[in-house]
Order: C-alpha cells, then structure tokens, then sequence
C-alpha cells in the first residue's frame, strides 16, 4: 500500500513538471533620467507584491539623437509602459505610439544647478546673481530634454551669444561632465542632480526663471501586457510611492 501511495506521489508530482507553468506576466519599461532613481527605489517592491516580472531600459525624454524613447520606439524596439516628462509624453501621444487615456502624472520637479564636488557653491538666489554665474562660467551642460527651456532663459538674461551650452543626450551624460570637470555646471531637473556620483546641488533656479518639470507614465500602443501595465502605472502613482518620490528630490504630482 505504502508502494503504491509513494508510487502515486511520484506520478502525480512528475505529470505536474510535465506541465508547461503559467508564465507570470512580464512588463518591459522604458524610463528617462528624471523618474529613474525613485523607479529604481520602488521597483523591487512592486515586483514582490504583484509577482508581475519587469525588464527596464533607458532613453532620453526629448532631443533629436538616437537615444530617446520617441527614436527608439520608432526603430521598433518593444516596450509595453514609457516613463518620461510631459513634453516628450505630448510627443508620442501626436505620433500615436500611446494608448489614449492611460498616461498619468507621477512627479514633478524644480530645475536646479549641480556643480563640481568640493567646488563653491554659487550665488543662484537671484535673477541677477544668476546671469553673472552664468557668465563667469561660459560653458554649461544641459540635457536634451531641458535644452529648449534653457535657450528660452538664455534669451530672456540677453547672453545667448555669451554662453557655450554642451547638449548631451542623456541628463546623466550633462552631470558627469561636470564631474569629470569638462563644464563647471550643469542645468537640469533636480531628480537628476541628488545621489549623483562627483557633484553636488547647488540650489534650484529662481523663481522668474523657473518651470516645473512634470514626469507621466504611459501604456505603449500594441503592449501585449495592458493589464500588467496599468497594474505598474497604479503602483507608482499611489500613495505608496511619496516618501521615494519626495526622496530622490521630486514630490508626487497633481493627479489628472
């Protein structure tokens, strides 16, 4: 009887292995720089409480190189959620790359100053004081993404002609250059100065110049995993995500 009860267990167990498992649900993200560290933060979380498998590749918001998320989705690289700020959103939305009415608003962040670290922190507290430590610099790093916003305070300060501005593509390329000391500062959204290797944070713009910098979240047309990826969207946008969001220097957004 034991014989036959053991033999029992052994089938039993071996037409289970024999069974193709059902495959957890796999979600592949394509995020930009400014929402990457809270996502990397928060990421593991998700993962273990939903049991959804998710693989993350990166790409710039906004610019005109191969390595934004419009250009890689252009060249058919397959993502089923995109995480990127409003304007290079508005994009892809334009180019019917989303699916209409699943972007949602996570975070949003001040656009700041990083600086060399160990370096002086500069006088950016006013309009005027920053202008001069603009000029004093010369040469600024700012990202693709941030690119027209800064042309428009170059126009607005009158030194559009006196400023040498390095556009990288990515906002991490902008502050490792001002680590390695090939510019002296960098603009960009604070998200993507804080816990950055080589610099610090040298305060945020001043209010005349200022502009919030809005990350959203967005279902990617033809995504096989709608549900998995609506599931994630939710994740990042609840409650749940604050105190990571407030930490890598954003605060969650207005919801819309």
């Amino acid at each position: 009887m034991r014989l036959r009860a053991a033999a029992r267990v052994v089938f039993a167990i071996g037409a289970f292995l024999a069974v193709p498992t059902v495959a957890l649900a796999q979600v592949k993200v394509i995020i930009s720089g400014g929402f990457a560290p809270a996502y990397r933060e928060l990421l593991p979380e998700f993962e273990r409480t939903t049991g959804i498998s998710v693989t993350t590749a990166s790409g710039a918001s906004q610019g005109t190189g191969p390595d934004t998320i419009g250009a890689m989705l252009g060249r058919g690289e397959l993502a089923d959620v995109v995480i990127l700020n409003r304007q290079g959103l508005t994009v892809l939305t334009a180019d019917d790359k989303i699916i209409a009415g699943t972007d949602v608003n996570l975070a949003e962040t001040f656009i700041g100053m990083a600086v060399r670290a160990g370096s002086p922190k500069p006088d950016i507290s006013t309009v005027e004081a920053f202008r001069q430590t603009l000029l004093r610099a010369k040469k600024v790093a700012v990202p693709g993404s941030a690119a027209p916003g800064f042309t428009e305070v170059l126009r607005r300060l009158g030194i559009s002609g006196e400023i040498e501005v390095e556009i990288p593509s990515r906002g991490t390329e902008s502050v490792a250059m001002v680590a390695r000391g090939v510019v002296q500062l960098s603009i960009q959204p604070v998200s993507e100065i804080l816990h950055m290797p080589g610099v610090e944070f040298a305060g945020t713009l001043p209010t005349e110049l200022q502009h919030r910098t809005v990350y959203a979240a967005a279902i990617v047309a033809g995504s096989k995993q709608a549900e998995a990826s609506r599931r994630l969207i939710a994740f990042f946008s609840s409650d749940a995500a604050t105190a990571a969001i407030e930490r890598s220097g954003m605060e969650p957004s207005r919801r819309r």
